[in-house]
């Protein structure tokens, strides 16, 4: 059975870090890239970074870019996303999602085959 499980959510004030964590199981890591995306209430889902496993490429939205870090460890099967320097507008549900692919993109969503339930980052100002 495929799963994605994301932790590491909760309420932080501004300027301040958390850091996520999907662990992945049920299919081949070295294979897959994995995305992180978020969506706030009343707004579209966006991707934020992903990871390719096997060539640990990485791609980041612009508004991520410096604070955001995503790293993979295939050894636990996870993937993170360390979050710096947290912003009001980055609340949201973070979800990781799956694609099996050597690259990674966070263009397109509709290419991500398998994905979390989410965790919920809340930032206050």
């Amino acid at each position: 059975e495929v799963q994605l499980v994301e932790s590491g959510g909760g309420l932080v004030q501004a300027g301040e870090s958390l850091r996520l964590s999907c662990a992945v199981s049920g299919f081949s890591f070295d294979d897959y890239a994995i995305g992180w995306f978020r969506q706030a209430p009343g707004k579209e889902r966006e991707g934020v970074s992903c990871v390719s496993a096997r060539t640990e490429i990485t791609n980041y939205a612009d508004f991520v870019k410096g604070r955001f870090t995503i790293s993979s460890d295939s050894a636990k099967n996870t993937v993170y996303l360390q979050m710096n320097s947290l912003k009001p507008e980055d609340t949201a549900v973070y979800y990781c999602a799956a694609e099996r692919t050597s690259y990674c993109s966070i263009t397109t969503m509709t290419t991500y085959d398998y994905w979390g339930q989410g965790t919920q980052v809340a930032v206050s100002s």
